[in-house]
C-alpha cells in the first residue's frame, strides 16, 4: 500500500501545483487590461478554458483525498461498484480509480445514453 500513498502523494502535490498556478493564471486574466474585442475575446476564452481545467484539478484532488483516505481504512483498491479488487496495473495508471475497468466502462455507457 505505501507504494500507492507514494503515487498518491506525489499526485496530490503535481495537482496543487496546477491550481497554484491556475489561481496565479485568473489573477493575471481578471487584471489584464482589454483594448480591443480581440482583447475580450482572447482573455474570455482563456479564462473559460482555466476554469474547466480548475474545476477537472479540483475535482481530482478531491478523489486522491479520498482515496488516501481509503487507504486508511483499508478498502483502497476496492472497486466501489463491483466491490472486487482494481487491478494494480490500473492502480500504477490512475491511483485514485474508483472502480475496475469494466464497471467504468458500464458508468460511461451510461453517461453517454
Amino acid at each position: 500500500m505505501t507504494d500507492y500513498k507514494k503515487l498518491l502523494l506525489e499526485k496530490k502535490e503535481e495537482v496543487l501545483k496546477i491550481l497554484e498556478n491556475l489561481g496565479n493564471e485568473f489573477h493575471e486574466i481578471n487584471s489584464c487590461e482589454v483594448k480591443e474585442d480581440a482583447d475580450f475575446a482572447s482573455c474570455s476564452s482563456n479564462s473559460e478554458n482555466n476554469f474547466y481545467i480548475y474545476q477537472k484539478m479540483k475535482q481530482e484532488l478531491e478523489e486522491i483525498e479520498e482515496a488516501l483516505e481509503l487507504i486508511k481504512t483499508g478498502k483502497y483498491g476496492i472497486c466501489q461498484m463491483c466491490e472486487e479488487p482494481i487491478n494494480p496495473e490500473r492502480l500504477k495508471i490512475k491511483p485514485f480509480a474508483k472502480y475496475c475497468v469494466d464497471c467504468r466502462e458500464i458508468i460511461e455507457k451510461e453517461r453517454n445514453r
